[in-house]
């Protein structure tokens, strides 16, 4: 198997090998200058535990529980964001699982925030009393790889106090492109 190396002008090298089956694979980059990224950040992230909450009033979710955060990138302790070091587009998804009951024409928004803000969301009605409910957001949103965050938030115009739905309140995210 052949292979090129590249030296770096301080440290560090490049390697490019060609794979170890038949046939040929053809790499093409883009005509731009830029960062090519083979694995770029991906996070996925939930609450753990039933968290207060006021009618009518947006409330960020502690998304305290992380299944994985390849770049650490999101804060599980203190912000409950994700804040990335690396510029480009992001695929979000977000949801919130409401599993106390849930009276006629009651509204719940899953939201979700860039840098304080609200960017998306995704709302249901239920025209009926129920016991559960799930709404979910999702988006594609750019970052800048330094000051940007996101955050999950939830409102709802129902008056129990509790978020509640464990596992089922979450927020993941993946470089789709960089800048």
């Amino acid at each position: 198997m052949s292979s090129v190396v590249i030296a770096g002008d301080t440290s560090g090298t490049v390697t490019l090998q060609a794979p170890a089956v038949s046939g040929t694979t053809t790499l093409t980059l883009p005509a731009t200058s830029g960062t090519v990224m083979v694995n770029g950040p991906a996070f996925s992230v939930y609450a753990s535990a039933n968290q207060s909450c006021t009618a009518t009033t947006a409330t960020k979710i502690q998304l305290n529980t992380k299944l994985f955060d390849t770049n650490t990138n999101f804060d599980a302790t203190t912000n409950y964001r994700f804040t990335p070091t690396v510029a480009g587009y992001y695929q979000l998804n977000g949801g919130v699982a409401w599993t106390n009951t849930v009276t006629n024409n009651s509204q719940v928004y899953c939201m979700i925030y860039k840098n304080g803000s609200l960017a998306f969301y995704g709302n249901i009605l239920s025209g009926v009393v129920v016991t559960n409910l799930l709404t979910t957001v999702s988006g594609l949103v750019y970052l800048n790889g330094s000051t940007d965050y996101v955050e999950l938030y939830f409102v709802t115009t129902i008056t129990q106090s509790t978020i509640s739905g464990l596992g089922l309140i979450y927020l993941n995210g993946t470089l789709a492109r960089s800048a």
